[in-house]
């Protein structure tokens, strides 16, 4: 019998035992449940690339060095000091990496110290704001730092931010930006965002509380991330581009909110690019330049299915002399204010010369002329034009408005392709080299007008330009050689040059630049 008793409470004892193991390995569970709550927003190490070999090479030294490739194909966009806003596509690098490096060009001379990048969600479905609260971000470049201060004064003013890690496990529209930014700025740190499918009113709020952190601050840029239309034929393709770029550059963020809810528009990034406008309209960032478009058939090949891409910069207009806006040093700027029209007569037959080496070399030989040149003056960044004349008759005209390096290889790289690349005529071969002669012009850095009335006939090139697709331009010796009277200039401008109607200068939404060139030929040294 005692025995009997001795078996019940030897298990009783063994019950109790299991009873509190498990319910101190419960305690143990909740307790690092509560831990891992205590922590969600604070700090989550280092995030590892998504679409690292996919999206883009995942090899330092390669990634590297195409992004070196992007930028430097894109050199010829203007600096931008006033940019708060750009906007970036995120596809491929094959694809969209070209069209990418336009914004980042126009911005890499400025410094900023945040940089907040939004971007959509394509794979996790929320209706608010995901906030990277992670340490790093890391790419094959490098980790780049978190902004953990004013990233989570973002999730405090707004009821729909949060870290939500699930919204950044699959996404590659953020990550694809990091490469660029680290190949075109230091000492920066990320506010990175996944944005969901707010509302419009939850946008704006989230906009305005930006504008709110972000304050006087002049360091701060914010990146947007989004492709354009998907997968329509091209000519479709490039009407739907062309009407939500032409919202862009208006700020209609309500226009652009509600037509891509009605599939008239398309923007994977839509609600980016709406809080982005919308930041952009509290802070006074009033202008807008489209800097590049295309779509992917100009890759694949293929026009029947195309993804467009564009890169556009939101900016507010820096006056001349204001802090960040010169991109010569002073010394640079006393050469060209000493010397009158910048150009004494010795610069200008050495850049005759040059241009006339460069061409004889490439056309005999296939070769680019090595050229290095001491003189300051010839080697400031300027745009030139170098025009070819055989007995008199144009023979090749090529040119650069904005400079894309010193003059002097400017005038070298313009005189090849005016010998060679002009599609209205053939390559200049061996046996024109002794009839042809050079002309130059130099130009000064174009500026807007409001009034067809600023332009001087003959002292003025003029810039014409609507949206993306229609450029044009002419050089001041046009209308002395044309004798076209003002109005015939500007409509021959708009309908030969940029394809619009000839008296689309009339029309406000038309942009007309204008600008000066120093303009000289072989004759005047014979």
């Amino acid at each position: 019998m005692d025995k009997e008793l001795f078996k019940i409470d030897f298990r009783k004892t063994i019950q109790k035992k299991r009873q509190i193991f498990f319910l101190i390995k419960q305690i143990i569970v909740i307790f690092a449940f509560l831990i891992m709550s205590s922590n969600s927003n604070a700090n989550q190490g280092v995030k590892r690339p998504n679409v690292s070999g996919q999206f883009y090479d995942s090899s330092p030294r390669q990634l590297s060095e195409s992004v070196d490739k992007f930028l430097s194909n894109a050199r010829g966009v203007k600096a931008y000091p006033g940019a708060k806003v750009i906007i970036s596509p995120h596809a491929g690098y094959v694809y969209s990496g070209s069209v990418a490096a336009y914004g980042y060009q126009a911005v890499k001379q400025n410094k900023y110290k945040t940089i907040i990048i939004l971007a959509p969600s394509h794979y996790f479905g929320f209706d608010g704001f995901s906030i990277g609260l992670f340490d790093h971000f890391e790419t094959p470049l490098g980790p780049v730092k978190v902004d953990q201060g004013f990233s989570k004064r973002v999730i405090e003013l707004n009821d729909k931010a949060s870290f939500e890690p699930r919204a950044f496990e699959r996404e590659h529209s953020l990550e694809v930006q990091i490469p660029f930014l680290q190949k075109t700025f230091q000492e920066f740190q990320i506010v990175p965002i996944i944005i969901g499918h707010p509302g419009f009113d939850q946008i704006k709020s989230f906009a305005t509380n930006l504008a709110k952190i972000v304050g006087k601050r002049e360091d701060v840029l914010i990146v947007v991330s989004t492709d354009m239309s998907h997968f329509h034929e091209d000519a479709l393709a490039r009407k739907m581009d062309k009407d939500t770029m032409e919202a862009v550059e208006e700020l209609d963020a309500e226009r652009i909110f509600r037509e891509v809810q009605a599939g008239a528009m398309e923007l994977c990034g839509v609600y980016p690019v709406v809080a982005a406008l919308y930041y952009a309209q509290l802070k006074d960032l009033n202008n807008v330049d489209i800097l590049k478009y295309m779509n992917s058939s100009e890759i694949s090949g293929d026009f029947n299915r195309v993804v467009g891409y564009f890169s556009a910069v939101i900016y507010k207009e820096v006056l001349s002399g204001a802090e960040g806006l010169k991109t010569q040093p002073k010394e640079n700027e006393d050469i060209i204010s000493n010397s009158g029209t910048g150009l004494d007569s010795s610069q200008k037959k050495k850049l005759i010369e040059i241009a006339k080496e460069a061409i004889n070399s490439y056309v005999k030989e296939g070769k680019k002329l090595q050229v290095k040149e001491l003189d300051p003056r010839l080697k400031l960044e300027e745009g030139a034009f170098v025009t070819i004349h055989k007995k008199g008759q144009l023979r090749g005209c090529i040119g650069n408005i904005i400079g894309r390096g010193p003059l002097y290889l400017t005038v070298r790289d313009m005189a090849i392709s005016a010998a060679s690349q002009d599609p209205r005529f053939p390559k200049v071969t061996v046996g024109e080299l002794d009839q042809i002669e050079v002309e130059i012009s130099v130009l000064s850095k174009p500026r807007q007008i409001n009034d067809a009335e600023e332009i001087i006939m003959g002292k003025h090139g003029v810039i014409v330009s609507r949206g993306p697709f229609h450029h044009g331009v002419f050089l001041p010796q046009v209308a002395d050689s044309t004798g076209w009277s003002k109005e015939m200039f500007l409509s021959q401008l708009c309908s030969q040059k940029a394809g619009l109607s000839p008296d689309a200068w009339k029309d406000p939404k038309t942009k007309l630049e204008i600008f000066t060139a120093d303009v000289f030929s072989e004759q005047d040294f014979k």
